[in-house]
């Protein structure tokens, strides 16, 4: 996997707020915090047209050729960088397709309501998955001094692999690890269908999500407790264990070998990271030991910009999100 990130020869369909772009690929703006028309612009993003096209397949016999209508559609779209007609995937007759517009449309009115700014937007896959995301205006403050952001992730696909999905997950900025709490009662993420009644689901989701701001108080009560409670070496491997499982004995030597090399990389993020600072040998500390190890150190399947890889997998996959949760789950039930 490489980064993935969609381009045509120099240029790259992304757009970034911070200075260093992610890989070096897309248009930086730098100085303020850009529109959701900038996305649009900047990022070529805009005007990609994504429509369903009737699907009809080719039948040769001894009597010629026979053309069948198929119960399917191919979504289309314009490419913005060729201007050409460019199939997609492949989807059914109820899906309906939300344009990158509507997308940024929909975060420019969570961002009228929060303060929130635009962050980072960009096409994956050759226009087939598309992100943008926010950061909210107010930080959180573990105990008081390790700082940690709030942004919501918008995730949509246009070849029918997944829904209109909205994330909010708190980024401790220290390290840049994405957080992934299962907070009771506190809705952290959204998923919408492409549907006829996609347009009127957005507004639902606006109104569920509500910014999740009872859900960062939670995280955060929950996490000054981690920061209270202090985490002994049995308790950290006792962590690992709970969340990643063993290798059992008669595992092959590989994978045996990738499993103490996780544990040996956890450890040292647990024991020596300079980002446990003010943290180090509490049960936030043990949480913060996964979530960095989860952000920066997996392995990946590519030796070309494996910290692209990683990203990518952080914004289209649930696998990370997943040994997050199991890490705050095994620590919280304690």
């Amino acid at each position: 996997m490489t980064h993935q990130i969609e381009t045509h020869g120099d240029r790259a369909a992304a757009v970034f707020a911070r200075q260093d772009a992610w890989h070096r690929l897309g248009t930086t703006v730098a100085g303020h915090a850009f529109t959701a028309e900038e996305a649009m612009r900047l990022g070529h993003l805009g005007g990609w047209n994504v429509r369903k096209v009737p699907l009809t397949a080719n039948v040769m016999d001894e009597d010629g050729v026979t053309t069948l209508d198929v119960p399917a559609f191919a979504t289309v779209r314009t490419n913005p960088f060729t201007h050409a007609p460019e199939a997609l995937g492949v989807v059914g007759s109820g899906y309906l397709p939300l344009q990158n517009e509507e997308h940024a449309e929909f975060l420019n009115l969570l961002a009228d309501q929060s303060g929130a700014v635009f962050d980072t937007a960009g096409s994956l896959r050759g226009g087939r998955q598309v992100f943008v995301t926010m950061r909210l205006p107010e930080s959180l403050l573990v105990g008081g001094t390790d700082r940690v952001d709030l942004n919501i992730a918008a995730l949509n696909s246009h070849d029918g692999s997944s829904a209109f999905r909205l994330v909010v997950t708190p980024v401790r900025v220290v390290c840049a690890n994405t957080q992934a709490a299962a907070l009771r009662d506190h809705v952290s993420s959204w998923s919408i269908r492409h549907t006829s009644n996609a347009k009127a689901a957005v507004q639902a989701a606006r109104d569920a999500l509500g910014l999740t701001f009872a859900y960062a108080e939670a995280f955060q009560a929950e996490a000054d407790r981690l920061l209270e409670r202090e985490m002994t070496d049995a308790q950290f491997f006792d962590l690992i264990r709970a969340t990643f499982g063993t290798a059992p004995d008669d595992a092959p030597p590989r994978v045996r070998r990738a499993s103490g090399d996780r544990l040996a990389t956890l450890s040292r993020l647990f024991h020596d990271a300079e980002t446990q600072a003010g943290i180090r040998g509490t049960a936030w500390a043990g949480y913060q030991a996964v979530v960095e190890y989860v952000d920066h150190f997996a392995p990946v399947r590519t030796k070309v910009a494996p910290d692209a890889a990683r990203a990518q997998r952080l914004l289209t996959t649930e696998g990370p999100t997943n040994v997050k949760r199991a890490a705050w789950d095994a620590l919280t039930a304690a």
